[in-house]
């Protein structure tokens, strides 16, 4: 399996619907999202202060709270327009390093990989069943 790596270009939000825009050097392509995940997202893009932690604020609390972090996110799937995505989870204890796979949506995957600065990649035959965006 073949995979390349994505850079979040920008994100566009209406009141029913929200647009994560993906890129490479070749293609951009959109994923559509539920309006609160992307105002979640918008909010950690923008740095704006949260009265109370959100659910991408939790869990990214409980990765710091175990020395967990986001080693990459792989988008592997679309079906329709829906997208499927594995997020991988590196821990050390002791001498040993563990990685586990996590099936998950691809917004909380894109939100938890910004907050980690992690990378964010699809697999070529995803990039190739999307269609691409164009200004």
């Amino acid at each position: 399996m073949e995979l390349v790596q994505l850079a979040f270009d920008k994100i566009m939000q209406t009141r029913t619907y929200t647009v994560i825009v993906l890129k490479t050097k070749e293609k951009r392509f959109a994923i559509y999202v539920d309006p609160t995940v992307g105002k979640s997202l918008q909010l950690y893009l923008t740095d704006t202060d949260r009265p109370r932690p959100l659910t991408h604020d939790l869990i990214s609390a409980i990765f710091k709270g175990f020395e967990i972090r986001v080693k990459q996110v792989v988008i592997n799937d679309v079906q329709d327009t829906t997208y499927f995505a594995r997020i991988f989870l590196e821990m050390e204890k002791d001498t040993l390093r563990h990685i586990v796979e996590i099936d998950a949506r691809p917004s909380d995957c894109i939100t938890l990989a910004l907050m980690q600065n992690a990378a964010v990649f699809c697999t070529k035959e995803v990039l190739e069943k999307t269609i691409p965006v164009v200004d």
